[in-house]
């Protein structure tokens, strides 16, 4: 610790002589400005933009006086100049100096403290700062300045001891000559644009004590040279795109009193040399890829980490095993987070003598056992986290006897049971409650009746069977998010009282989905902006609370109840809403004058819910046309018009406009006409359900352009977006607030998508009147999961490539006019389950081998009477010298067709990719991992079909040659 004193001592005293230097200045009359610095700074002045009049006291001769502006008591140069703003001052954003840097301020050459931090400078640099040789201090941070060179000034004022370019945008990458200021005790250049690695030169500042490189793009490993830097108290690099393991000398750095690695791509084990950083007190190295065991490195009882550490984040990485006992040997730890991991077995008894502990977080990991009791020891705890594990037994009121400080509470998702007295009365007040799917019912839990400051309460599928208690409308109102789904919750609708908020007025969540509450549905409440009572026996009209309120709504989910009755015109007013879901009730009439003025129509002010994410009308008595005004709802990525009667062409403009659908059904209406190839725009499309219309011309070639039905890995989600690494995507889910849901006909049965939704990729064309034939481009659609064409007037032949769907569940073309083979590449289809050929004009042997051999059902091939074989009768020839010869025919047409399919399809494919690529790989050895990589991942599906197929040619080959 003397070295890192002495630097702060140096450190400081520059700051004091500096402060002292302005001081004296400022006192001692016989000193006055120079005349060509006084001209530096009026220069200096005329490029800024005062509008709060900062700069009011700049006028007279004696620039010494000015507010901002230190000379020296010696020599009356300017040596200092600061104008930060204080971000204290709740003046602040008016108080901003703006404008640029005039080049004049590298006239005052004798500068030592330059500080203009917390305004709005904008525009460049000026290049020629490195001429400023006297400057020590230099803080620019929390500007909109536009330069990327500054660093490459800065490399020669080897002067400088404090620099701060936090959040300036600079941008590209740190130059190698930084490594050059050697007397440099401070450097932040956090939150800008920079990239590219760390260069190893900086290991050459051994006088570091802060180094700030967070929210920025640096890429590549730590270099071993950082563990130079053995005065570094403070390095944080977190929120970056750092890879590879952290290096073992790092356990150099003993006077680190805060470490923060998180947010990155760092991967390999944690060296046990970070367990001998006794000063540590804070370790983030969350949100990476670390492996390994905690109880090798810092959970290890070697070391003397543990004397100091007060933060241990660990969570969002690949660690594994179980968590040491010695974990209770931390005694100064206030923070322990080390969810989304793979630990597991029991969790420590000893966190239970962890007195300062404040967090404890272990969510989404394998531990297993029960609870302890100790844990209820931890009067200082505020939040404790076990969710997502798989925690067994009950918990007691001796698991909370000194939970005095407990703030959040989260439990959910374990085999729980929550076991309390009726009279038990807690020793804490909770904000969040998080009890979903664990048993907390059947009664609903008295003790909440106490809890006045809930803000979060989940208690969704906890087995609770009983009507909500009267005395719950006492917490009700401080609630913000409310969660009683997936219970058997009975009697009526709790009354949605509107309340005096202490928090948002307008942020009320309520789910209330999948119980059993019955009756009229209460008024719908003006204060709240999600609302989900899906799956009810609501019966009765929507009415709203108030006629005069402006609606909260974004999200509005009243399907599968037997509401009747129109839509309220009160719901105009909610002008933000984003996802409506009325389907499955029995509504009708009149529609509200903001959705038009039609009965029964959907009207073209629909359109001005710009925001409008899904549209849900299923199963009810709509009609109508679809107006053009619904181009204008261009975040669509869900319309769900089944089961209505409208009677309309499909819009062309659907192709040109919705380009984010990516469920798109219209079933069971009066649709008719053809289908537009304007469609074909649709590039993010999963599911086309126009079944049961009247729809007639040709399926357009172009359906091959749906790229999203081309994901050839199972269960791979090709439209989440992802955020250094992490997956954010909220399509689906709406963050928790309501899971989207659609109903599609897989396997002849209809089926309910929700949590699965994002993996169904689905066409479903049957029962209209459509001709041609079958598109040989949608056999492109390797991700289809279920193809139905049946019931139209289809002709000519099945693609022979139809084998491509190696993703194929599910196959209907029965009821049409198909005539000639079944292609044997149908036998490929690994995961075929459902198939139906029946009533077509279909002919020859039915294929046989690998998952066709288990659908042996004879109805799926019935009304075909030019077909053969297993399960149908057995085919003529096989019974006679004749047929004998007519069967090697067409076992040579047969053989023919394979070899074809082979040759003209995965054959070329396999044997190009295969060379191309090991061509490739023996030059690249990281692309050969990863080739590999890719068949061991694939094999189920690619490469056993690959060597069935080899095998049967090969057979075939030598019969041909070698006689059998």
């Amino acid at each position: 610790m003397d070295t890192t004193c002495s630097a702060l001592v140096m450190l400081f005293a520059l700051f004091f002589i500096e402060r002292l230097e302005f001081i004296c200045s400022s006192t001692n009359s016989n000193v006055s400005c120079i005349a060509s610095e006084r001209e530096a700074l009026m220069k200096f002045k005329g490029n800024l933009i005062d509008e709060a009049n900062r700069l009011s006291s700049w006028v007279g001769k004696d620039c010494c006086t000015w507010k901002g502006v230190g000379c020296s008591n010696k020599t009356g140069h300017v040596v200092k100049l600061d104008l930060h703003n204080p971000i204290d001052d709740p003046n602040f954003e008016i108080n901003q100096l703006g404008g640029q840097i005039s080049p004049s301020l590298l006239d005052l050459n004798h500068l030592h403290y330059l500080d203009l931090s917390m305004n709005d400078l904008r525009g460049p640099i000026p290049d020629t700062l490195g001429t400023l040789t006297s400057l020590t201090v230099l803080d620019l941070s929390y500007n909109n300045f536009n330069d990327s060179m500054l660093y490459y000034s800065l490399c020669n004022l080897s002067s400088l001891v404090y620099i701060d370019l936090s959040s300036t945008s600079h941008r590209g990458a740190i130059p190698h000559c930084l490594g050059n200021l050697a007397s440099l005790s401070i450097l932040r250049l956090n939150e800008n644009y920079l990239q590219g690695p760390i260069p190893s030169e900086m290991g050459n500042m051994t006088q570091l004590i802060e180094l700030d490189l967070c929210w920025n793009a640096f890429q590549g490993p730590i270099p071993s040279e950082m563990g130079n830097m053995i005065q570094l108290t403070e390095l944080d690099l977190s929120w970056n795109a750092f890879q590879g393991p952290i290096p073992s000398e790092m356990g150099n750095m003993t006077q680190l009193t805060r470490l923060d690695l998180s947010w990155n791509a760092f991967e390999g084990e944690i060296p046990n040399s970070m367990r001998n950083l006794c000063n540590l007190r804070v370790l983030d190295l969350s949100n990476n890829k670390f492996t390994g065991k905690l109880s090798t490195s810092v959970g290890s009882p070697l070391g003397c980490i543990h004397n100091s550490l007060e933060d241990l984040s660990l969570s969002s990485n690949k660690l594994s095993g179980g968590l040491p006992n010695h974990l209770g040997e931390f005694k100064n730890l206030e923070w322990l987070t080390i969810g989304n991991n793979s630990f597991y077995g029991a969790l420590p008894s000893s966190l239970g003598t962890l007195s300062y502990l404040s967090v404890l977080d272990t969510r989404d990991n394998q531990l297993n056992g029960s609870i302890p009791i100790s844990l209820g020891q931890l009067s200082k705890l505020e939040c404790l986290d076990l969710s997502k594990n798989a925690f067994v037994g009950t918990v007691f009121e001796l698991h909370f006897a000194k939970l005095r400080n407990l703030r959040v509470l989260n439990l959910h998702s374990n085999s729980l049971v929550l076991n309390v007295s009726s009279q038990w009365v807690p020793p804490f007040q909770l904000q969040f409650i998080e009890l979903s799917s664990i048993k907390v019912g059947p009664q609903f839990p008295q003790w909440l009746e106490t809890q006045k400051n809930v803000t979060r309460l989940d208690m969704s599928n906890a087995s609770i069977s009983v009507v909500i208690p009267d005395w719950f409308e006492s917490i009700y109102c401080g609630i913000i998010y409310l969660d009683l789904s997936n219970n058997q919750i009975r009697g009526k609708m709790p009354i949605f009282q509107n309340c005096k908020y202490r928090y948002s007025a307008h942020g009320k969540r309520l789910q209330l989905s999948s119980n059993r509450f019955e009756g009229p549905l209460t008024p719908l409440p003006s204060h709240v902006y999600s609302l989900n009572l899906f799956n009810n026996l609501l019966s009765g009209p929507i009415t709203v609370s108030g006629d005069n309120v402006t609606m909260s709504f974004i999200y509005l989910v009243l399907s599968n109840n037997h509401l009747t009755g129109v839509i309220p015109v009160s719901l105009c007013k909610a002008k933000h809403i984003t996802l409506i879901d009325f389907s499955n009730n029995q509504l009708s009439g009149k529609i509200p004058p903001c959705l038009g003025h039609l009965y029964g129509e959907i009207p073209s002010s629909l359109g001005s819910l710009q925001f409008l994410n899904s549209l849900h009308l299923r199963n009810n008595k709509f009609h109508g046309k679809l107006p053009l005004s619904l181009r204008n709802l261009t975040f669509l990525f869900i319309i769900d018009l089944g089961e209505n009667v409208f009677t309309d062409n499909i819009p062309p403009w659907i192709g040109y406009n919705l380009t984010n659908l990516k469920f798109l059904n219209f079933q069971a209406n009066n649709f008719y006409g053809d289908i537009p190839s304007q469609l074909c725009h649709l590039q993010n499309l999963q599911l086309l359900n126009l079944a049961q219309n009247n729809i007639t011309g040709n399926i357009p070639r172009c359906f091959g352009n749906f790229t999203a039905m081309v994901a050839l890995d199972r269960g791979y989600n090709f439209n989440a977006t992802y955020h250094f690494g992490y997956n954010f995507d909220t399509t689906y889910h709406f963050r928790g607030i309501y899971d989207e849901n659609i109903l599609d006909s897989m396997k002849g049965i209809e089926l309910e998508y929700t949590k699965t939704l994002k993996f169904l990729i689905s066409m479903d064309l049957s029962n209209n009147g459509i001709v041609g034939e079958i598109p040989e481009e949608l056999m492109d659609l390797f991700g289809l999961m279920n193809l139905n064409l049946s019931g139209n007037h289809l002709k000519g032949r099945i693609p022979n490539n139809i084998g491509n769907l190696t993703q194929l569940e599910s196959l209907d073309l029965s009821r049409n006019k198909l005539s000639g083979p079944i292609p044997p590449s149908l036998s490929s289809l690994s995961y075929l389950s459902h198939l139906n050929m029946s009533f077509n004009n279909l002919s020859g042997r039915i294929p046989t081998g690998n998952q066709l051999q288990t659908l042996n059902d004879p109805s799926i091939y019935i009304g075909n009477d030019g077909l053969c074989g297993a399960p149908l009768n057995s085919c003529i020839d096989d019974k006679s010298f004749d047929g004998d010869h007519k069967h090697a025919d067409e076992s040579k047409v047969a053989d023919e067709t394979d070899v074809l399919w082979f040759c003209t399809g995965i054959g070329p494919g396999f044997l190009v990719g295969f060379f191309g690529v090991c061509g490739t790989l023996n030059f690249k050895k990281s692309w050969r991992y990863a080739y590999f990589q890719f068949i061991e991942n694939n094999y189920n599906w690619m490469s056993i079909n690959i060597a069935i197929k080899f095998a049967q040619l090969r057979r075939k080959f030598n019969k041909s040659t070698f006689g059998g």
